[in-house]
């Protein structure tokens, strides 16, 4: 597969913590250059504060909130190009996670979901699309999350649907800018031990009796889970950045597409493959049965 080229220009969302964060260190490691993007400047300026002066260098920052609206977003992506001129990898890591019942939360918390995890990447990408069919090498990568594989999970409903339509999203991306030599990766994570990951309160502004049992064994075990989540972040950006830039454990080997990340992503998406063709094997007959003779 073809490398990105030396000193290649990434715009990264999200990059106050978490993945984002660590992708932006990883990327200027590498020598390349990085547009940092997040709703927190203060929280951008630590980052660029810790760094090496040539390291430094090669960083600016942009505040954007992903959830402002198409044409807001539009502006903020345009200025932020201004930089260096252009954009060759956008990295959509910004996200958010609202835990609670899918009949307690109701449309108002899939509304609130979607905003950030759904329309946020959609105007983020849209904006961006212009400065990577520019690029010689565009790359779109947006992180999803094995989530969307394993929507079943009593708390992560409203997630797992964000999860699960920006994937779709994304495919389809895949299919419409593969002209313009733009390559697209869907990651899928599974739990990593990143900061602030589980911060959001579990929703229960709408609290229903019938559920109090199932809602307050979630908590625990969402409480259970911050500090003991099996992926480690930082290897994890590593990986992302070599497979973006062609090296590393990239080097000679096919763009993938489909990304996931974690054991736990690989199992939960083995699960959910080898379930829905259990089933479909079953019905095969009926499925079958249906069609004008």
């Amino acid at each position: 597969m073809s490398m990105l080229s030396p000193s290649s220009i990434w715009f990264i969302t999200g990059a106050t913590s978490g993945f984002g964060k660590r992708f932006t260190l990883t990327a200027l490691s590498r020598g390349d250059r990085v547009i940092a993007t997040g709703r927190s400047l203060d929280k951008l300026q630590s980052i660029v504060s810790s760094l090496k002066p040539e390291d430094a260098e090669r960083v600016r920052i942009q505040q954007l909130d992903v959830t402002a609206g198409e044409e807001q977003v539009k502006s903020v992506v345009n200025q932020a190009a201004k930089h260096w001129g252009g954009i060759d990898v956008l990295i959509n890591n910004a996200g958010v996670g609202y835990h609670g019942l899918m009949e307690e939360g109701g449309s108002k918390l899939l509304r609130r979901q979607f905003e950030a995890n759904v329309f946020g990447v959609v105007d983020v990408s849209i904006a961006a699309l212009p400065y990577l069919r520019q690029s010689s090498n565009g790359r779109l990568v947006v992180i999803g999350s094995r989530s969307a594989w394993k929507a079943e999970r009593l708390g992560l409903g409203p997630y797992s649907a964000s999860k699960a339509a920006v994937g779709a999203f994304t495919e389809n991306l895949m299919t419409e800018v593969a002209p313009f030599n733009i390559k697209v990766l869907l990651v899928l994570p599974g739990a990593f031990r990143t900061e602030g990951i589980y911060g959001q309160r579990f929703f229960q502004d709408n609290s229903m009796p019938i559920h109090d049992e199932a809602r307050t064994t979630v908590m625990r075990r969402i409480a259970a889970v911050s500090g003991n989540e099996p992926g480690d972040p930082d290897k994890g950006a590593e990986v992302l950045v070599d497979i973006v830039q062609g090296r590393g454990v990239a080097k000679d080997r096919p763009w993938p597409s489909y990304l996931c990340l974690g054991e736990d992503a690989e199992t939960d998406v083995r699960y959910k493959c080898e379930t829905v063709l259990k089933s479909l094997g079953q019905w095969s007959d009926i499925s079958r049965s249906v069609k004008f003779y």
